[in-house]
C-alpha cells in the first residue's frame, strides 16, 4: 500500500455500529445479485434498493461497482478464513496444507460461479483508485496462506516471495477455470505444483 493510501486509511474514522450494519447489508446485497447474474447483474441502484439505503449513501461507501465487488471479495475471503481457522487443513507438510486450503477456497467459489466471476472481473478491471481495496484482498490472501504454512509471524523475504507466486497462480487458475480453459483437475495439479515452492523456502535444519 502506498504512503498516501495508508494516510487516507489512518484518517478514516472507524464505522459506527449502525454504519457497519449498513455496510454489511450492502455487501450482502452485492453478493446476492452477483450470485444470480454475475458482474452485469450488480447495478448500483439495485444494490441500494436491496440493501435499503439511498443511492447516494451507497456511493459514499463504495464509489463504483468495482470498489463494491472488490470489497465483496474481501468479505468472502474473510468468511473463508474464519471457516478455515475453525477447521484447519490436515496436510503433513506446509505445502500440503496450503494446497488443501487453496483448493477449499476454490471449491467455495466453485459453488457460486457467477459470484466468483463478478469478483474476479472486478479485480481485473480495478484501476489505481481501487488500489487500497485490492491491496487488502492481497494481504488477506497472504495471511490465509501463511496461516496454512504455520508462519503467521516473521516469514522470511524468500517465503513471502513464494507466497506471492502462489497467489498469482491461484488467481490465474481461477480465471482460466471461469473462462472454461481449465478443468478443476488441472487447477488442482497447478496449485499442488506451485505449492512445492514452499519446500524450497524451508530453513535448513541444524544438525
Amino acid at each position: 500500500m502506498t504512503a498516501e493510501a495508508r494516510s487516507a486509511n489512518a484518517a478514516t474514522p472507524p464505522l459506527t455500529e449502525r454504519q457497519e450494519a449498513r455496510r454489511r447489508r450492502i455487501l450482502h446485497a452485492s453478493a446476492q445479485l452477483a450470485s444470480r447474474g454475475g458482474f452485469d447483474a450488480v447495478q448500483m441502484r439495485e444494490v441500494a434498493e436491496a440493501a435499503g439505503v439511498a443511492l447516494g449513501t451507497l456511493y459514499r461507501y463504495f464509489p463504483s461497482k468495482v470498489h463494491l465487488l472488490v470489497a465483496t471479495m474481501q468479505d468472502q475471503l474473510q468468511h473463508m478464513h474464519t471457516t478455515i481457522r475453525k477447521r484447519p487443513p490436515a496436510g503433513d507438510t506446509p505445502a500440503d496444507r496450503v494446497a488443501e486450503t487453496l483448493m477449499r477456497a476454490f471449491r467455495a467459489l466453485q459453488r457460486e460461479p457467477h459470484l466468483a466471476d463478478a469478483m474476479v472481473r472486478a479485480l481485473t478491471f480495478a484501476d489505481r483508485s481501487v488500489s487500497p481495496e485490492v491491496d487488502t484482498v492481497s494481504r488477506l490472501t497472504t495471511v490465509i496462506i501463511l496461516d496454512a504454512m504455520g508462519l503467521a509471524e516473521n516469514p522470511t523475504a524468500q517465503q513471502l516471495s513464494a507466497v506471492r507466486v502462489i497467489e498469482h497462480t491461484w488467481h490465474s487458475a481461477l480465471i482460466t477455470w471461469l473462462s472454461g480453459r481449465a478443468s478443476i483437475a488441472q487447477v488442482k495439479i497447478d496449485i499442488e505444483t506451485v505449492c512445492r515452492l514452499i519446500d524450497l523456502t524451508a530453513e535448513p535444519r541444524t544438525p
